[in-house]
């Protein structure tokens, strides 16, 4: 730390390189200096003494972090009450890693760099509210499902290979009716060296998980959707916006409505923003292949849904057709129109429920 310049009054910004157990963290001056550079447990007493190192070089005006949804979310919201402004950090020029190699405390400052100069930084969402529940569920509830999907296939897999009496008993019936006849079995347990007995007893097992999964993201549907239709009641009432892409786009929104300034700023985040794709007397725009791709999916969804069941909606993608525009192109525009439809009905709910904390 320098002497000859007064610490109260100097301003500083901080970096921090997240980890499991430890986070690395580096602090530069107004001149973007390094300062110094130092690990932390990843515990609230660990943020408690990381924040005041950094407050002992100075003011401190802003923190960047990385992997604020992971390993960094614990320091998160932990600066964030303390009132600190925090920056997450996106990843790293490549050119430049390769240049100077890698280490954790290159990392920090490359962080602290970063934040300083205001380049690849994003507001982080602060992941304090019931969006952050909203994902929490919305994570388990996807995992359930690929674990179903799993249970179904084996179970299609083991009837191909079962015994002729077992196969022929089971091969006609319908999804439903075979996972709850499989699940209703009671083999006996003791005679697992015979075959027949075994197949019987490992399709009485996937049959019970499948049901129990089943019902375990039944449950999760329910939650989500009161959440859901808790925050964003006008949203699901308008056509083909189900649950869960209502959820997944309340997700890419944030709990934080700073985060997502304008319609404009909506779209690119969801990847549907207009790309440039011109070239000499051809002027066209094509699919941004960037941005939340499960919101682009959400989009898309919503989209094809519009245009099998919408009047109006058929008669745009045809118009946009009859122009010259393929029907890729033209669906493009169509789910342009639906986020800033999308993000117009969060902001305006935000807006009213703001309105009821402040007279209440």
């Amino acid at each position: 730390m320098d002497n000859d310049q007064e610490v109260p009054n100097r301003i500083v910004v901080g970096g921090v390189d997240t980890h499991k157990d430890l986070h690395v963290a580096a602090v530069v001056d107004e001149v973007d200096r390094v300062l110094g550079c130092q690990s932390f447990a990843t515990t609230r007493h660990g943020y408690k003494q990381m924040l005041a190192w950094m407050r002992g070089f100075g003011q401190l005006k802003r923190l960047g972090v990385e992997c604020t949804g992971s390993y960094g979310a614990g320091l998160l919201r932990y600066m964030q009450n303390a009132g600190i402004e925090v920056l997450e950090v996106t990843t790293p020029d490549k050119s430049d890693r390769r240049k100077r190699g890698k280490d954790d405390d290159l990392d920090a400052q490359n962080a602290a760099h970063a934040a300083f100069a205001g380049r690849r930084t994003v507001t982080p969402k602060s992941r304090d509210g019931m969006i952050e529940s909203l994902r929490v569920l919305k994570v388990c509830r996807k995992t359930a499902v690929a674990a179903r999907r799993v249970a179904l296939q084996l179970i299609h897999n083991t009837i191909v290979c079962a015994p002729d009496e077992l196969r022929d008993l089971l091969r006609n019936m319908t999804r439903m009716q075979l996972i709850r006849t499989l699940a209703a079995w009671r083999p006996d347990l003791s005679d697992y060296r015979n075959l027949a007995s075994a197949y019987r007893i490992a399709l009485k097992s996937l049959g019970r998980r499948y049901l129990e999964l089943h019902d375990e993201i039944a449950d999760l549907d329910a939650m989500i959707g009161a959440i859901v239709d808790e925050l964003a009641p006008t949203l699901v009432a308008r056509n083909s916006i189900g649950h869960e892409s209502a959820a997944q786009l309340l997700l890419t929104a944030g709990d934080n409505s700073e985060r997502v300034h304008s319609e404009a700023s909506f779209a690119a985040l969801c990847g549907v923003s207009p790309v440039p794709a011109s070239s000499g007397k051809v002027t066209r725009h094509r699919l941004n292949r960037g941005g939340d791709r499960a919101a682009n999916s959400a989009l898309h969804i919503i989209a094809i849904g519009r245009l099998r069941t919408d009047p109006r909606t058929k008669a745009y993608v045809q118009k946009r057709i009859t122009e010259g525009h393929s029907k890729l192109e033209a669906i493009r525009c169509l789910k342009r129109y639906i986020a800033r439809e999308v993000f117009t009905l969060i902001s305006q709910h935000r807006r009213e429920v703001a309105k009821v904390q402040i007279v209440n």
